[in-house]
């Protein structure tokens, strides 16, 4: 496995595979790589010829007061976890080669980033999408992977690709959990030994949901209501827990038929997120 640091560098060598014709995948992370991050980098192995991985704590996607400085960075492990898997390229540049000192350019995704988790983190999904944009002009690859997990992001990216032309396949991949339902993430490290037998009641919470929705005997505003009072109970803090449009992240009625349940909470320290999705036929 190769590791660049410059964008010049890195650049060089995808010009070189191109002019081979191979075809390039893309997984980028912020690092403390977990099982998710690994079942990405196998289904992009198996699209493409050559995958580059990119490890950057991304400073703009962090509103104040959030864990930018104390972000979980595992960068020799996750080095040792890339070499396993076969990684052609990893990209692992310093703030200063990606954000230029005066710059003055940030992505906005209008309406869709002001919704659920853009409510409370008002800057977080421009910063996602702009460092996203910046990598994908960065890297050029024909493919990028991205998981499941943080729903809201994926559809952004999704529009934000759609919008600015850019000519890449966007390949999504399914949660990846925990034997007892928690979905995986870098933040689960954060919670206490006690907090972490509370964690999976977010799925279950969920899971409840989509059973009620099913049985099409409520109203969706009453099953959100309910279950955040279950997940309050047991000791989160739900920031909302909101059964949505999936193509625009809108609040759902009985006549949607392709829906997603967003959750978000926090649990101690750590802030939680998960969804489902579910597909009606009647």
């Amino acid at each position: 496995m190769k590791t660049l640091n410059s964008i010049l560098s890195l650049r060089s060598l995808i010009t070189d595979w191109k002019r081979q014709q191979m075809s390039i995948a893309f997984v980028p992370t912020m690092g403390n790589l977990h099982k998710g991050h690994l079942e990405l980098i196998k289904a992009a192995k198996e699209k493409s010829d050559k995958v580059v991985v990119s490890i950057f704590v991304n400073p703009t996607q962090f509103s104040e007061g959030e864990d930018f400085e104390n972000y979980p960075r595992t960068q020799q492990q996750d080095i040792k976890t890339l070499v396993t898997y076969d990684v052609d390229l990893l990209f692992l540049p310093l703030i200063e080669e990606i954000y230029h000192s005066e710059a003055k350019t940030m992505i906005t995704v209008a309406d869709i980033s002001n919704l659920h988790c853009g409510k409370m983190r008002k800057a977080h999904f421009s910063g996602v999408a702009t460092i996203v944009c910046k990598l994908l002009n960065i890297v050029q690859p024909d493919r990028i992977f991205l998981g499941e997990k943080d729903f809201q992001q994926l559809a952004i990216i999704r529009l934000m690709v759609r919008d600015l032309n850019i000519a890449v396949i966007i390949d999504s991949v399914k949660i990846i959990r925990e034997t007892d339902g928690l979905a995986m993430s870098s933040r689960n490290g954060y919670l206490t030994a006690e907090q972490r037998k509370i964690a999976p009641n977010l799925y279950q919470g969920l899971c409840n949901a989509a059973d009620k929705i099913k049985q099409n005997l409520q109203s969706f505003r009453e099953i959100e209501q309910q279950q955040q009072c279950v997940l309050i109970n047991l000791g989160f803090k739900v920031d909302y827990f909101s059964i949505c449009r999936a193509n625009d992240l809108l609040f759902a009625d009985k006549n949607d038929k392709e829906l997603v349940i967003l959750a978000a909470v926090t649990l101690g320290k750590p802030r939680l997120i998960d969804n489902i999705y579910i597909k009606r036929w009647s």
